[in-house]
């Protein structure tokens, strides 16, 4: 068997992430491939992008976070062609004897259920997260979420694809 590269573990050591607070999260599609815009949508530079098939199943899913955990909340959020980014809140359940669900089973089960919707898996096996610490800091994630669909082809995530291929191009 070959050696395979070890996952470095990137959350916070001795964080937990069930406790209140606000998260950047975005989420990878496998190898950057272009499937949640409708692929008319793609090089174009627009405030709101047609979604694909996928795209849409996507989209309701995380609209439905916060009726599946009373204690998440999805702020905002924008789906470009091979990635996700939100917002997300959590609040503690103020007593209550349930604990609040970490980001990590939101996250993975919220993948989970699009990929039971599609049939097959889209996703990249981890999801970035970022701990929101202030309100200035907010606003600016805010901003860049708005902002990421007109800004697509800059974006880190963009790759140029040939109409005829399903691989990059130089």
């Amino acid at each position: 068997m070959a050696n395979l590269p070890v996952r470095k573990n990137i959350r916070l050591k001795e964080y937990d992430y069930s406790q209140t607070g606000c998260y950047f999260i975005t989420m990878c599609i496998k190898q950057r491939h272009e499937v949640l815009w409708d692929p008319a949508n793609v090089g174009a530079r627009i405030a709101r992008p047609l979604l694909s098939n996928i795209g849409d199943i996507v989209d309701k899913a995380i609209v439905n976070i916060p009726h599946i955990y009373e204690s998440i909340k999805v702020d905002n959020h924008v789906i470009m062609p091979n990635h996700i980014h939100m917002i997300m809140t959590t609040e503690n359940n103020h007593g209550r004897a349930m604990r609040a669900p970490t980001v990590s089973t939101v996250i993975d089960q919220t993948k989970g259920y699009i990929t039971k919707q599609v049939g097959y898996t889209i996703w990249q096996k981890l999801f970035h997260d970022h701990i929101i610490r202030d309100e200035n800091e907010y606003l600016k994630i805010w901003k860049y979420i708005d902002e990421n669909p007109m800004k697509w082809q800059e974006d880190c995530y963009y790759v140029k694809m040939s109409l005829f291929r399903h691989d990059p191009v130089d």
